[in-house]
């Protein structure tokens, strides 16, 4: 990419981006680019990340290793649902993803964990992404018993309104009196570590990056 259009596309987004820099969006621009590689845009093709691409980035960069949850991220950065992560999403993605608030986040795990997009965190959902979640332990007993167990538990500590499921207030009003519980279905954000280590090599030389 010429440094022209790198200038004009970093001036575009940081004027949009909360929490990124100039010189940070400019960054995951060039990583972008260099992760897509460059490929000839001809009219017609999306220049973006595909679903395999993105999943080998969250799985290698941001250690996640759960199928289901990782699909979900996915769904969560490509807004336009056209199945490539284009550079806006990316930036925009990431944006929550590494320095959003707790208010960006709630509502981003929210609509990560409810897997029909109805609004709502149903007992399904929960069974199906903690049975998918927790560790398989080899034992005697009938593991989904254990998870239904679990699911009720769940139910018991957020569903305030004891409606028989998860609505976002609901769920925002446990995640703020128990940040841990952000995530209580499944890792959907990096943890600080990966995170940490994101920042300090893309931030540093985004040519250097190394996902693979």
């Amino acid at each position: 990419m010429n440094r022209k259009k790198l200038q004009k596309l970093t001036d575009a987004f940081t004027r949009n981006c909360k929490h990124f820099n100039k010189f940070e969006v400019n960054c995951l621009i060039t990583l972008f680019y260099n992760l897509v590689g460059e490929g000839v845009e001809r009219p017609g093709t999306v220049i973006g990340l595909d679903r395999n691409a993105f999943r080998n980035i969250l799985h290698v960069t941001f250690g996640m290793t759960d199928d289901m949850i990782i699909d979900r991220v996915f769904r969560g950065f490509d807004k336009d649902n056209d199945g490539y992560v284009n550079v806006s999403e990316w930036i925009n993605g990431l944006s929550l993803f590494l320095r959003g608030s707790l208010e960006d986040k709630m509502k981003y795990c929210f609509e990560v964990f409810d897997l029909n997009g109805d609004g709502f965190i149903s007992k399904e959902e929960m069974f199906h992404m903690l049975k998918n979640s927790l560790l398989k332990q080899p034992s005697e007993e009938d593991p989904d018993e254990g998870i239904k167990d679990l699911v009720e538990i769940t139910l018991k500590k957020m569903d305030h309104d004891h409606d028989g499921k998860l609505s976002f207030a609901d769920y925002e009003k446990t995640v703020r009196e128990e940040t841990l519980l952000l995530e209580a279905f499944g890792p959907c954000l990096p943890d600080p570590k990966s995170q940490m280590e994101f920042e300090a090599q893309v931030f540093k030389d985004p040519n250097e990056f190394n996902d693979m």
